[in-house]
């Protein structure tokens, strides 16, 4: 298998660490995140071709902060960002100080005057996974050199004294003197802010410029690249046998599927479990979608008793989340005579799965079902071509494979179904209540073409009633939530500014055609400080 070039982040908890991944990658080269606490054996043992410090919540005053050996990162190219550059500037014999002035949010930088050059011919093309990006820079100057834009963001309470030994000053504020520091000898670089967001209009600029001119990367990993190193991986890893292709119908089984198909063809056995907590009219798409597109010899197992039995009294999310899990696996095993000689269980798993499923730097957000639902006694091995991929770049791949328009921009869904859509108890009667709800809804966005540019719309149902009043009468009934948001990779969403007057229909068809619903309401609310699922 080919060996790409590759950035290691370096994870010390900071909020905006994968968007730094999602960033590099942007740019045609393979970045993975590391957790502090198992970085200097990764960087010992792949020797990566740069590497990224990341921001953090912490202080390197404090005892016991993160750290890392910079002894592991003599002759790699080092970017310090935030809490890498006060961590690269303390472990190279600099001085940090608390900051009497701590910066959050905009600032504008001056650059030294030092760190100026004449700028020369553009580089070279450097092409993504996701996207074509031409390079617009010169080599031969510092990272902050001759931006377009001096806005950058800040977010930090210590400050950067002295410089170590060797580097230069490149870019201060009025409250902060050291806001950039280099050591272009050595290919050490740093800034206090975030050029990995938006919010720093030339973020993307500087990053570049680390990658290509500092660097001297190439921007080498592609769909197309992708696509053969895991086939090559898949095949080296299954040799002669066979793998259970779990699908679902959303994006991810799909690709997975496409994947295995592609790698060892009808040793890959496609298998649908219809638990009953899909949406309205689902299962059957399932089954058209694969027999008819990849002429898969897919199975069907019907468990929507077992699932709903398992998931009776059950109120937490967490828990439900497991039990969904579990019982996935308790399929597959019951039906072992029909997938004899499956040793392998392939899967959907993505990047964002893995980060919000908890790691040594990462809190847990929620357990998913494919990630930490699994129960240890599984007897098949897992496979999860995908697991290093942020959803638009599956949805790259997935184009690549030839996968049809509609299956690719398919709205996510979550593995578990409408069970984390259903505060409290999962019964027959409440997933119907959610289905039908949600039909409407989402009937209702297409048919006035306001779907386009949403992430993903559902309808949720709340563990709570209220009192209303139909036809003189009194109720005592549920509400529905409707949430539609806005998202690149689900790691940060935004509420869809949907037209009131479309809200205002929705929500008087569900309470006159949805049984048991008295009240409509829409979640306005970001990612974070909540999830997308509304659980």
């Amino acid at each position: 298998m080919k060996k790409h070039q590759t950035v290691i982040v370096v994870d010390f908890g900071g909020q905006y660490t994968q968007l730094i991944v999602r960033r590099v990658r942007e740019m045609g080269v393979y970045s993975e995140m590391v957790p502090w606490t198992t970085a200097e054996a990764k960087i010992r043992e792949t020797q990566p071709n740069a590497v990224i410090l990341s921001g953090g919540p912490r202080s390197v005053l404090e005892d016991c902060a993160p750290t890392l050996d910079v002894a592991v990162l003599k002759g790699i190219p080092t970017l310090g960002i935030c809490y890498g550059q006060q961590l690269m500037a303390q472990m190279l014999g600099g001085k940090i100080q608390q900051g009497t002035n701590r910066e959050y949010g905009k600032r504008r930088i001056r650059v030294a005057e030092n760190s100026k050059s004449e700028d020369q011919s553009p580089t070279t093309d450097h092409r993504s996974l996701v996207t074509d990006h031409q390079s617009p820079i010169t080599d031969h100057r510092s990272l902050v050199t001759g931006l377009a834009s001096d806005q950058v963001w800040m977010s930090h309470g210590d400050d950067v004294l002295e410089v170590p030994p060797g580097f230069t000053v490149t870019a201060s504020t009025d409250t902060c003197p050291i806001a950039g520091m280099e050591n272009e000898a050595e290919q050490q670089y740093a800034v206090q802010f975030h050029p990995e967001v938006t919010h720093t209009p030339d973020g993307k600029t500087i990053l570049h410029r680390f990658l290509f001119e500092k660097a001297k990367l190439k921007g080498d990993w592609t769909s197309e690249s992708f696509i053969e190193d895991q086939v090559t991986a898949i095949r080296a890893q299954v040799g002669e046998g066979k793998v259970l292709c779990a699908v679902s119908g959303g994006v991810d089984s799909a690709v997975m599927a496409a994947l295995l198909i592609k790698a060892i063809g009808e040793r890959a056995m496609c298998v649908f479990v219809d638990h009953g907590l899909l949406r309205k009219n689902e299962a059957e798409q399932v089954k058209e979608t694969f027999i008819g597109h990849f002429h898969a010899n897919l199975k069907v197992f019907d468990a929507k008793d077992q699932f709903f039995t398992e998931l009776k009294g059950q109120t937490d999310p967490e828990r439900k989340r497991k039990i969904v899990g579990e019982q996935f696996v308790r399929v597959f095993e019951q039906h072992a005579n029909e997938l004899k000689d499956c040793d392998f269980l392939a899967q959907g798993t993505l990047y964002p799965d893995v980060i919000e499923s908890g790691s040594p730097t990462a809190a847990k957000i929620k357990t998913h079902h494919n990630v930490g639902g699994l129960p240890d006694w599984m007897r098949m091995k897992l496979i999860e071509p995908l697991r290093w991929l942020f959803k638009d770049e599956v949805r790259a791949v997935g184009r690549k494979l030839g996968l049809p328009e509609d299956m690719v921009e398919r709205e996510p869904f979550p593995g578990p179904g409408l069970s984390v859509r259903i505060l409290g108890e999962v019964t027959p009667e409440r997933v119907h209540m959610v289905q039908e709800a949600d039909w409407i809804f989402r009937e209702e966005l297409k048919a006035r073409g306001q779907n386009k540019g949403i992430w993903q719309s559902y309808a949720a149902l709340l563990d709570v009633k209220s009192v209303g009043v139909m036809g003189d009468e009194r109720t005592y009934q549920q509400p529905i939530v409707l949430r539609a948001v806005a998202s690149e990779d689900a790691m940060t969403a935004h509420a869809v500014n949907i037209p009131f007057e479309t809200l205002e229909h929705v929500a008087n068809r569900i309470v006159n055609e949805v049984q048991g619903v008295n009240r409509v309401f829409y979640d306005l609310t970001s990612k974070p400080p909540a999830t997308i699922e509304l659980e």
